[in-house]
This record gives C-alpha cells, sequence and structure tokens, in this order.
C-alpha cells in the first residue's frame, strides 16, 4: 500500500490551529489519511491541542472601515482588500475605501452586486472606481464585503489599526460601554453572544470530544457513567463559556465578566459583528511551508 503524503502546508495548518507540535500534527495528519478537520478531532480526543480556534488564512491586505450613524444606533462595517500593505495606505485606495463604508452605511445596499453599482460622490460608480484603480496602481484591488448593525440604544464601533472592526449593539447602557465590548470583541474574538446560542451540532460535537477525552484518561478507568457524564458536562459548559461573549473575563477588567459588566450599566448585547482583514482567504504558501517539510523529511528514517 502507498504511503499517504502529507504536505508542509498540511502540518502548518493543523499546527496554527491546535498549537500542537509539528511531529504530533505530522502524525495525526497520516492517522486520518490527510484530512484536516478529522487530524484536529483526533488530537482534540487524544489531549494534544492547546487551543481549538480554527486560525484565520490571512491572504489579503487591505483595511477595515466601520462608520457609524449620526444617532449613534446603526453603524456599518466594509472590508475592501488589495494586494500589499504598502497599498492599504495609499490615499486614493483609503478614498474608495471610505466612501464605500458610507455608502454601505446610508443606501444599505442588498448585496455586493448591488453596492458596486452605486455611484460615488464624484459621479462613478463604486465597481468604475475600483477597476481604475486596479490599472493605476497595478494591483487587484477588491471590496470583499459588507455589514450593518441596529440597535435600540446604541452601536458601539471600535476598529484596531485597520486590520479588525468590530460593531456591539446595545439595548441599556450607551455607546462608550458597546464600544468598551467592542474592543473586548477585537482581542478575545467569541464565538456567540451567550452560550445558550450555542449551536446545536457544535454542542454534540463538543460533548462528543469531551466524553471520549474522559474515557481515555487512566484516572477516570472504572468510574460509574453518571459520574463521567457529569463530568463531561462540567467541561463542557466550561468550553461553551470560553466561546461566549458573556462567560470572558472582560479584557480591561479581568476580575469581571462581560455580562456583570454589562449588568452594572443596566445593558444587554443585541448582537455583534466582528472583521478581521483577509480572514479565511487562501494566499500563497509562506517559506515556513519549506521548512516545516525539510523538517519533516530529516525526521524519516
Amino acid at each position: 500500500m502507498n504511503a499517504i503524503k502529507i504536505t508542509a502546508e498540511a502540518v502548518k495548518q493543523l499546527r496554527e490551529r491546535t498549537g500542537a507540535g509539528m511531529m504530533e500534527c505530522k502524525k495525526a495528519l497520516v492517522e486520518t489519511g490527510g484530512d484536516l478537520e478529522a487530524a484536529a478531532e483526533l488530537m482534540r480526543k487524544q489531549g494534544l491541542t492547546k487551543a481549538d480556534k480554527k486560525a484565520a488564512r490571512v491572504a489579503a491586505e487591505g483595511v477595515i472601515l466601520a462608520p457609524v450613524s449620526d444617532d449613534r444606533r446603526a453603524a456599518a462595517l466594509l472590508e475592501v482588500n488589495c494586494e500589499t500593505d504598502f497599498v492599504a495606505r495609499e490615499a486614493a485606495f483609503l478614498e474608495l475605501a471610505e466612501q464605500t463604508a458610507q455608502l454601505v452605511l446610508s443606501q444599505r445596499p442588498a448585496s455586493l452586486e448591488a453596492l458596486l453599482g452605486m455611484k460615488l460622490p464624484a459621479g462613478e460608480t463604486v465597481d468604475e472606481r475600483r477597476r481604475s484603480l486596479v490599472v493605476k496602481i497595478g494591483e487587484n484591488i477588491t471590496v470583499r464585503r459588507f455589514a450593518v448593525l441596529e440597535a435600540p440604544t446604541a452601536v458601539g464601533a471600535y476598529v484596531h489599526g485597520t486590520r479588525i472592526g468590530v460593531l456591539v449593539g446595545v439595548q441599556g447602557g450607551d455607546e462608550a460601554l458597546a464600544r468598551d465590548v467592542a474592543m473586548h470583541v477585537a482581542a478575545m474574538n467569541p464565538d456567540f453572544v451567550s452560550a445558550a446560542d450555542a449551536p446545536a451540532d457544535m454542542v454534540a460535537k463538543e460533548r462528543e470530544i469531551f466524553t471520549e477525552q474522559a474515557q481515555n484518561e487512566g484516572k477516570n478507568a472504572g468510574k460509574p457513567p453518571a459520574i463521567i457524564e457529569k463530568m463531561v458536562e462540567g467541561r463542557l459548559r466550561k468550553r461553551l463559556n470560553e466561546m461566549a461573549l458573556l462567560g470572558q473575563p472582560f479584557v480591561k477588567e479581568p476580575d469581571v465578566s462581560v455580562e456583570q459588566l454589562l449588568a452594572r450599566g443596566s445593558a444587554k448585547v443585541t448582537g455583534f459583528l466582528r472583521f478581521e482583514v483577509g480572514e479565511g482567504i487562501e494566499k500563497k504558501q509562506a517559506d515556513f511551508a519549506s521548512e516545516v517539510q525539510a523538517a519533516v523529511e530529516a525526521s524519516k528514517g
């Protein structure tokens, strides 16, 4: 039977996703036939992972903008991409991004296609301006995505540099509180507002993983199933709270949870949005991939 060839890029992606060692990642990929998802799950069941956050595969440069309406009850997020960070700082590129973001906020387009067809102050459409910049600058430029968030009381907007943008809507409290929570979301990247918002299929998968972990731990040998189940549910609650905005320690005041922070302001979060430049976009393999491949080859035999 032919040996399964594990690429350096696959090892790199699994390392970024799990935080585990290179050879542990390679072994897991071999055992799962190169299936990245299955390998990550296997490593969690074996207790080898240090983190479960899927690492965003940042491929594009660009900017995130987050304009807020005059009444502070609505805001927009927009991502515009280019190929290099140099162009991301170029005045004409930033002007396109800023004017397009204002269109999103004021016009609420129904789709990206609709946004590209809208007219900028100078009279040309967003897409016409984009195309002219591509010719002028010599780099591919794309208007990638946008979103609008509204809230009963206020929307807090926070942009970290130009690469991470967050909107948080609140009922009660004020814009300053909402912005503090937005800063927290930028730093901690929660998956949902509360543990109760976790998708059912994700909860089921987490329960399965924690059950197998508990059963594989030697110290639990011989324990009744009811005890194992109680242990699993405790770990599951802890995991969901770590993933939920309300259960996380507030970044500016770690002794206080976000839920407690909101309670002090008689507020609740009605929703949040988080964009990071280039997240989820493939790019060319970095030199690190060849370094990993060399290390893998050197370890053979």
